[in-house]
């Protein structure tokens, strides 16, 4: 059963610009429990998130280890966005995360009739490079710092043949999790006697 398109993730780092509805942080925590809930109730007892967005690649895996606050029957796997396959028509950009070369080239794929190649390299994608941190520490304003218009990379050099190949690894990734999550017989049972000895975790053996 595929759920229809699921809208409400992290996108804090571009409340600045306009147009951005960024939900509150238990909003959004609490929107998705009570969806996959309501989905279990409803007989889904293996719910696959396909993550399709840069923003929620900390919130999704945070919120699939939030599964072990307390008992579900049913177990929530997150598959994240992937790196670019190899092969293919050689990239042309080394600055592409963010409405540059890869991702404009799946849209020529998904939604040519959203894509306008003649407005792509009207505005600068550069990496700013404002922060002088360590690339081992992280902080909330590295998006910003780096890219403070929210475009990363050159969208004109897009090729259908790079969206192509990439949106075909895409989607037998997808595919091959879709048999994992199908074949898992573990991860349910793993999870109610991971339940059973945190109700007694003096009683847990070494």
């Amino acid at each position: 059963m595929v759920f229809p398109e699921y809208y409400f993730g992290q996108i804090f780092e571009a409340r600045h610009e306009p147009g951005t509805v960024a939900y509150s942080t238990h909003l959004q925590l609490e929107l998705l429990q009570e969806t996959t809930d309501e989905m279990a109730r409803n007989g889904c007892k293996k719910i696959l998130i396909i993550n399709g967005h840069g923003g929620n690649e900390n919130l999704l895996p945070f919120f699939a280890q939030t599964q072990l606050e307390k008992p579900h029957d049913y177990v929530v796997y997150v598959l994240p966005i992937l790196e670019p396959p190899p092969g293919g028509p050689p990239k042309k950009t080394a600055i592409d995360m963010h409405g540059g070369e890869s991702e404009t080239s799946k849209m020529l794929i998904a939604r040519p009739d959203l894509v306008h190649m003649d407005r792509a390299n009207q505005e600068s994608g550069a990496d700013q490079a404002q922060l002088k941190l360590p690339d081992t520490l992280y902080t909330a304003i590295w998006w910003y710092a780096r890219f403070p218009n929210h475009y990363s990379g050159d969208g004109s050099a897009a090729t259908k043949e790079r969206g192509q190949l990439e949106m075909d690894e895409w989607e037998k990734s997808i595919v091959s999790a879709i048999w994992a999550v199908k074949a898992d017989q573990t991860s349910l049972r793993l999870q109610n006697e991971f339940f059973q000895k945190a109700e007694h975790p003096l009683e847990t053996q070494p």
